[in-house]
């Protein structure tokens, strides 16, 4: 377990490796998606923005905010006249906070008196795959307090973890989604204490389907 914390702080390229396996030979979450957001502190003129920006829509009858899409890093963007940005599509914490740099940049040489500040990353996403099928059933009857299994409603099993606070998504097939983290080694840690717990359910060629 230690080994693989470490490495959690190691460079982002390593971490971001699709289905990485630690030391322990575990395989490690993928960073699918991170929504960050922060302040322009300053009150936008959205159709001004989307009328000389690239890659820009404003459709006010449709959604409140302006949407702009950048391709390096490849993100889009929610840029609401309060000042306040959203921005979704990143797959790394540098990655966020230069696309929000970015845009910030783009809305400023349109001569608007912005100020980049309160950037914070709002929920981090990461995806996982275990490689061997899961018995749903049985870890949904244990693990009743934590989880949620309607097979007729949704595929998976819905696993919301407490410390950290993490909310999993498991199916039959052995993938895994983590979401809700703050920061990454939420995303990390929150695998690391459920792989034990899938690895119990796992299902064996003897199994009923």
């Amino acid at each position: 377990m230690a080994d693989s914390s470490s490495s959690a702080n190691g460079a982002i390229v390593v971490a971001d490796q699709p289905d990485s396996l630690g030391a322990s030979g575990m395989p490690r979450p993928t960073l699918q998606n991170l929504v960050a957001t922060c302040n322009l502190a300053g009150v936008l003129d959205l159709k001004t923005i989307a009328l000389h920006a690239r890659n820009t829509e404003y459709n006010p009858k449709r959604f409140s905010a302006c949407i702009m899409r950048i391709r390096e890093p490849k993100t889009t963007a929610l840029i609401f006249r309060s000042g306040k940005v959203v921005v979704t599509g990143a797959k790394s914490e540098e990655q966020a906070r230069n696309a929000a740099r970015k845009i910030a940049r783009i809305i400023q040489k349109l001569d608007f008196p912005i100020h980049f500040t309160d950037f914070k990353i709002q929920n981090i996403v990461g995806s996982v795959d275990v490689r061997f099928p899961i018995r749903l059933e049985g870890l949904a009857l244990q693990h009743a307090h934590y989880s949620s299994y309607e097979p007729e409603l949704f595929p998976g099993l819905i696993y919301r973890m407490v410390q950290p606070k993490i909310v999993l998504l498991i199916f039959v097939s052995g993938k895994v989604v983590l979401t809700g983290g703050k920061v990454r080694n939420e995303i990390y840690t929150a695998f690391e204490k459920i792989y034990p717990v899938l690895h119990q359910y796992r299902k064996t060629a003897g199994d009923a389907t």
